[in-house]
């Protein structure tokens, strides 16, 4: 066994730079709200710092915390997410904006969804190193890791969050992929995943109308189309330079919770192109930090771990930049890192944390 090595500094640098990025962004972004919502203009940037914190004592717990004993525990990690993933449909279940995806606990709210995504990717990565030699077959690999999928995407689809049960299909696809399936079982689960991601769709009239806006948001700027036009006029003005920290106009009322789903849209406004392109940068030296951690890992494990947290934030990262710039129809998606909300930051804080200690036992080159 390779001796224990220092942590990824790079890794941990850009992590941290986003995360100090995102709580000045959510305090800007988020003023208005709170000022007309709260009467306090510090209620988001104060729950923001707190929960930054917290991420931070969970990411310096998992960095020194073995990753191989997630192995053993990937079980009942994977039954604890899923359990807190049916409190929803208790009277612990909070309703916001329509959607019944947070449960209350005393004065603590969290969205299990984030549970769930951790901890499937533990149980598959888990799985699919224990059933490394039968992933090519169909009844022994595929099928039950099809399960496990369906499983944990089925329960956030329950909550009517599309695209965080698209996020995690994708991102579990994707550990699949790297743990050898064949491309012809590969393509039918990509299939089955699309015919359902349609019927999802179709299904719900307000889905439909999204995605019909999508094609030409501003011939229903006033409806459908109204977040992605918000959303394009805020990084249109914010063009090189940007207006400055703390200028957006957008955010005052235009953008739907601008701290949460669109922040990325505020960047652009008011740190412009520039600004943008930096998020962008951080958050590529991330991606491009998990994936040699994933090559370079002494054990099967080890790289599905790995690869799983960095294909689930370049997915979800993707996912929102392109929803902000109307690349793909609106829905509602936080940036990982950046974006207002306790339960993810502290999930994403958690899992960087995974991946500094996955580092440890890689031969990196930490020049």
């Amino acid at each position: 066994m390779a001796k224990k090595r220092a942590s990824d500094f790079t890794l941990l640098i850009s992590t941290i730079l986003l995360v100090f990025i995102g709580i000045i962004m959510v305090f800007s972004s988020s003023w208005p709200d709170a000022l007309y919502k709260m009467k306090d203009g510090y209620y988001f940037l104060r729950k923001q710092l707190i929960a930054s914190f917290l991420g931070l004592i969970v990411l310096v717990f998992f960095m020194n915390f073995n990753y191989k004993k997630l192995e053993k525990l990937s079980l009942f990690i994977f039954i604890a997410s899923l359990l807190s993933g049916m409190l929803i449909f208790t009277p612990l279940g909070t309703e916001f904006h329509g959607a019944r995806r947070w449960v209350k606990l005393g004065g603590f709210t969290f969205m299990p969804s984030d549970l769930i995504k951790l901890g499937s990717i533990i149980c598959l990565s888990s799985f699919l190193t224990k059933k490394k030699d039968d992933i090519k077959t169909l009844g022994k690999g595929v099928i039950p890791s099809f399960i496990i999928i369906g499983i944990s995407c089925g329960m956030i689809f329950m909550q009517k969050d599309l695209s965080t049960s698209f996020t995690l299909g994708v991102t579990l696809l994707s550990i699949m992929f790297i743990a050898g399936m064949k491309l012809s079982h590969l393509g039918v689960l990509i299939a089955i995943g699309s015919v359902g991601v349609y019927k999802a769709i179709s299904g719900e009239s307000f889905r439909a109308k999204r995605f019909l806006a999508f094609k030409d948001p501003f011939a229903d700027k006033t409806r459908f189309g109204w977040q992605a036009v918000q959303s394009l006029y805020a990084l249109g003005s914010g063009g090189l330079f940007g207006l400055g920290l703390g200028k957006s106009r957008q955010k005052f009322f235009y953008i739907p919770e601008p701290y949460n789903d669109f922040i990325f849209s505020i960047i652009g406004e008011e740190l412009g192109f520039l600004g943008s392109l930096t998020v962008i940068m951080l958050f590529l030296l991330i991606i491009w930090r998990g994936i040699k951690i994933a090559l370079n890992t002494e054990d099967l494990f080890g790289c599905l771990l790995a690869s799983g947290i960095t294909a689930l934030i370049t997915i979800q990262s993707l996912i929102h930049i392109a929803v902000v710039t109307s690349s793909v129809p609106t829905t509602g998606i936080p940036l990982p890192l950046v974006s207002y909300g306790g339960t993810s930051l502290i999930l994403y804080m958690g899992s960087i944390g995974i991946l500094l200690n996955i580092s440890r036992h890689a031969e990196l080159d930490r020049s």
